[in-house]
């Protein structure tokens, strides 16, 4: 897949779909780097500021992480554990705040779990790392 600067498809999603598409297919495999801003920027004939637009929407789903001295990489898929959840249990998936998303070290596009206990008691979880389960029935 190129990128056609003459589609109605703005050029960072272009972008953003391929490299979507080489995670997906595992071509560039969780860990993998992406490839630099400028590198991006020559291979695809695209301006930097597309390069940008198209990462910060990989993040934003969640695929990509970024950070200094490392770049841009495949997010590793994280280990998953399982919580099981008693009768009369609520959950709410949405978006963390700024403030939680620091305290609990969660990457750009990661949602949290609200888990409102019976009690009333309420506990935060990074949705990306928790498989729900209920306990079996008789």
């Amino acid at each position: 897949m190129t990128i056609d600067p003459r589609s109605h498809t703005p050029v960072y999603v272009q972008l953003a779909d391929l490299i979507r598409e080489q995670i997906e297919s595992g071509a560039l495999p969780p860990g993998a780097s992406v490839g630099s801003e400028s590198r991006l920027s020559q291979e695809h004939q695209i301006g930097r500021d597309a390069v940008r637009m198209a990462i910060s929407l990989l993040r934003s789903e969640g695929l990509v992480t970024t950070s200094r001295p490392l770049g841009t990489r495949v997010r590793e898929t994280p280990q998953r554990r399982q919580v099981e959840l008693p009768a009369g249990t609520r959950v709410v998936a949405r978006m963390p705040t700024g403030a939680e998303r620091r305290a609990m070290l969660l990457d750009e596009g990661v949602p949290v779990l609200e888990i409102h206990g019976p009690e009333g008691d309420v506990e935060l979880l990074p949705g990306d790392e928790i498989e729900l389960t209920r306990p079996a029935h008789d």
